[in-house]
């Protein structure tokens, strides 16, 4: 499928062709970390069907297995764009999803570093939901009660 995407606040934009077969989301705390997130959802994708435009940064990670990763990121507004392993021969990427458009069309296969997972994850249905910021904006609106 070919999707296209940008970051937040579109100094980034890019686009590639995704394997709806290798989407995953990934449970790992450093991808809690970076999404600030309970987890991040990303697609492995063939390198050279991925296309960057706009300047971009990369933070270097070392992985639990010693390896390095690079995370490449906006420098204006950090939206992580997509990371991957420097010393590897593997012609793939892993692109992070949040800001691809079609995101709602990908629906992960595959969940990694379940052993990170967050234990609420599997009773989130039963978590009141709000269609939009409603209880922000009315919790926002009342004095503070401590």
């Amino acid at each position: 499928m070919h999707v296209t995407g940008a970051c937040l606040c579109g100094a980034v934009t890019f686009s590639a062709e995704v394997d709806e077969s290798r989407v995953l989301i990934c449970h790992c705390t450093d991808c809690q970390i970076q999404a600030s997130a309970p987890f991040r959802i990303g697609a492995l994708v063939q390198r050279d069907t991925f296309k960057m435009e706009g300047k971009i940064h990369e933070y270097c990670k070392i992985g639990t297995s010693g390896a390095r990763r690079m995370q490449v990121f906006c420098p204006v507004c950090a939206t992580s764009i997509y990371s991957y392993t420097p010393d590897s021969p593997a012609p793939v990427l892993s692109m992070r999803l949040g800001g691809v458009h079609q995101l709602r069309q990908l629906t992960p296969v595959h969940q990694i570093w379940g052993s990170s997972a967050l234990p609420w994850l599997g009773k989130l249905n039963e978590i009141p939901c709000s269609m939009q910021q409603g209880i922000i904006a009315d919790a926002l609106k009342q004095p503070d009660a401590r």
